[in-house]
Order: structure tokens, then sequence, then C-alpha cells
């Protein structure tokens, strides 16, 4: 089963250069009957072309989304938690200094939650909303209705810098690292969760592959987005995957190793990496 997206009737595309690289040449990767991706002649990663206009992807993040997040908020949470305790995240992080811990396309704010009684002083963005209100109405919690960019946030402002399955929707992913790197502390880290193209699924499957949706922008592999992290002043420090096989497409006896192995040996498909300002 592929990921939720959004109905694209309606939406606008326009035709675009790799925002990676900046080159306007490709070879086709994916294609469905309303998408097609491409793959970057000069960087090699994997993009939406053409794609939807700033326009039609807001008007994608309404209340059908709002209610796809409060419904499966607990399976999403409880998956952000183990990717960090993969990623060594306390530990790296110091349990001593706790500071400011940004959540960028925080949804529901479920891990601001955790992480404010941790004892962070979290803060979110998100272009939902209906979702910004919750998190704020219900739990109290600062967030910013908008883009990061539109966030403005000082120089220097946050600790930690966390998105989950947001790095592939945005539209100028170049431009929103840098925003990530200018806002971090000199000390501080930056958490990405994304699909991995590089991933067994992303191969077996091609176009049927789960990430493989209209809402997805932009796809990476551990090498195309360790390049681009470098590119924007960044070093990656450690990057982990998991997701050996999607239930249901092997049996258990099949998929439970399939897993363990995708963990050890790194095509799993989901990757999070964390990375330090240079």
């Amino acid at each position: 089963m592929k990921t939720y997206s959004a109905p694209v009737n309606g939406s606008a595309f326009v035709p675009i250069r790799c925002d990676v690289c900046g080159r306007d040449t490709y070879r086709v990767a994916m294609r469905t009957e309303a998408y097609t991706f491409v793959r970057c002649d000069g960087c090699g990663v994997t993009y939406q072309n053409p794609q939807p206009t700033a326009e039609s992807l807001q008007a994608r993040y309404g209340g059908d989304y709002f209610s796809y997040e409060v419904e499966n908020e607990d399976n999403f949470f409880n998956l952000m938690l183990l990717g960090l305790a993969d990623i060594g995240f306390e530990r790296l992080a110091g349990l001593e200094s706790r500071g400011r811990f940004l959540d960028v396309g925080c949804a529901t704010g479920r891990l601001l939650v955790h992480m404010r009684e941790l004892g962070w002083k979290p803060q979110g963005v998100d272009l939902c909303g209906e979702s910004a209100r919750y998190a704020s109405e219900t739990r109290a919690l600062e967030v910013f209705v908008g883009t990061l960019e539109q966030a403005r946030f000082p120089s220097g402002s946050f600790r930690v810098v966390h998105f989950s399955h947001l790095l592939e929707h945005v539209r100028e992913p170049r431009g929103f690292l840098d925003e990530v790197r200018r806002i971090l502390t000199p000390d501080g880290y930056a958490v990405i969760t994304t699909p991995n193209i590089d991933g067994l699924q992303a191969r077996l499957l091609g176009n049927r592959w789960r990430s493989a949706i209209a809402d997805h922008l932009y796809l990476f592999a551990p090498a195309t987005l360790g390049s681009l992290l470098g590119a924007v002043g960044f070093e990656v420090e450690r990057t982990v995957t998991w997701g050996g096989i999607a239930k249901g497409l092997a049996p258990r006896l099949v998929k439970a190793p399939l897993d363990r192995m995708a963990k050890r040996l790194g095509f799993g498909d989901v990757m999070m990496l964390l990375a330090v300002p240079r």
C-alpha cells in the first residue's frame, strides 16, 4: 500500500531544473498516469518533473490531511522514537544540555509534547493550519503555520532541528537545508528522516513503491542526500535505515530477517541522518 497522498485533480504543474545541482537534463526514472519522476544527469537525485506549483501544494494540506495525521499520530510517534533511538539522539545531543527543539512538519505536535516532557523547549512549524491549531489549542504548543523559510527564525535559534518525512515534500530542498543550517546553533544537530530510493523496496517495486507518490517531490538516496548536506555546510555523523520489506509483501518468516538485515546493511526503505554544522 502506498503512503497517503492528496488528490492531484486541479493541481497546476510547471517544469523545473534540479534544485540540488541546477541541471536541466535528466532521464525518466518512474512514470505514472498522473506524474513523472526523473533522475538528474548531474547529481543523480530523483525528483518529480514537472512539479506542482506552491499554491497547488498548499491546497493539498487541509482537512483530509489533518484527519490522516490525527488518525495515525500514535504510529508515527512510535516510529519517530524508534528512529531517534537508532540514531543515538539522546547520547549525541547531550542529556545535560537541553535547549530549543524545532520540529518542522510537526503535524499534531505529539513529538513536541514528548520533548517538552524531557526538558526541551519545543517549537513547531507546519503547513497545515488545522494541524497547527490542534497542536496549539490542545497541547499548548507554539507552532508557526507556513514554511520554515516564512517563519524567519533568528540565526542560531535551535539546538536541534528535526524533520521527519518532510524533505521529500519540499520544492526547494537546497534552500530548505540552507535555512536549517542558518537557524542551528554551532553545536546543533539536524535530524532528518526521509524515504530511501536506494532501498530494496524501491528497487524491486519501481513506480509501485509506496513512496513514489504525487506529494513527494524529491526522493533521496543516502549518497545524494549526503552530498547535498555537505554542499550546504553539514557533516553527516550517522546514517541508519530500516524496513526491509513492507507488511503484506512477504511472509512473516521472510520479513523479519529482511528487516534486521536492512538495518544492519543499510538497504532499508526509510533512512534517518544525523548531521552537524561544519
